[in-house]
């Protein structure tokens, strides 16, 4: 018999289906930090984003235990709709303001392996700097590039999730991509005296 870690996402979700909780178990550690960096991501707070991440896995056992999960292959793209459409529902609770990207934890976890103290420091005022101009982006661009490049979903999937067609969603992250070019050009650019 295959060990859970050699399984794929549809295996272990035919295995919880069947009864081995353990199987769900290793689904969940699979995904989790791609999951909770997405819902990081998009509202910007550590203890709501565990709320939401708990939340998200609360609606992903309903889901998977009613049978709304169809054997796809794409388990984390569906997982991820469901964060995706949990913070939107809480913002749309709150009435806030949609806001996204919050790097300076995430970065210190994905960036453990830096070596010399230079580069850490180096690292980090250049995570900045993205998030900084990330934030500055209108809304559905920020959205979409933390989806396509954050979650890693593909165009089609970030379509679905936002309600778009495919050429808006990779417009939007062309769009996105392009403007923060922009506005590291005209930072690196000396104002004129």
């Amino acid at each position: 018999m295959k060990r859970y870690c050699d399984l794929t996402d549809e295996e272990l979700i035919r295995a919880y289906r069947s009864g081995d909780d353990r199987a769900f178990t290793v689904l969940v550690y699979r995904h989790k930090n791609r999951i909770f960096t997405t819902i990081m991501l998009l509202v910007k707070d550590r203890c709501l984003a565990e709320d939401i991440f708990q939340d998200v896995f609360i609606k992903i056992i309903n889901a998977l235990n009613e049978g709304h999960y169809l054997d796809n292959n794409r388990f984390i793209a569906w997982a991820v709709r469901i964060a995706h459409n949990s913070c939107i529902s809480h913002f749309r609770k709150k009435t806030s303001a949609f806001a996204v990207i919050y790097r300076d934890e995430i970065s210190n976890q994905i960036y453990q392996q830096v070596e010399s103290q230079e580069e850490r420091i180096i690292t980090k005022e250049t995570h900045a700097s993205v998030q900084i101009l990330i934030d500055r982006l209108p809304e559905v661009q920020r959205e979409a590039l933390i989806l396509r490049y954050y979650a890693d979903l593909s165009f089609k999937e970030i379509a679905q999730i936002v309600n778009v067609g495919i050429n808006t969603a990779l417009g939007r992250v062309r769009y996105a991509v392009m403007n923060m070019r922009k506005m590291m050009e005209r930072e690196a650019t000396p104002e004129a005296v």
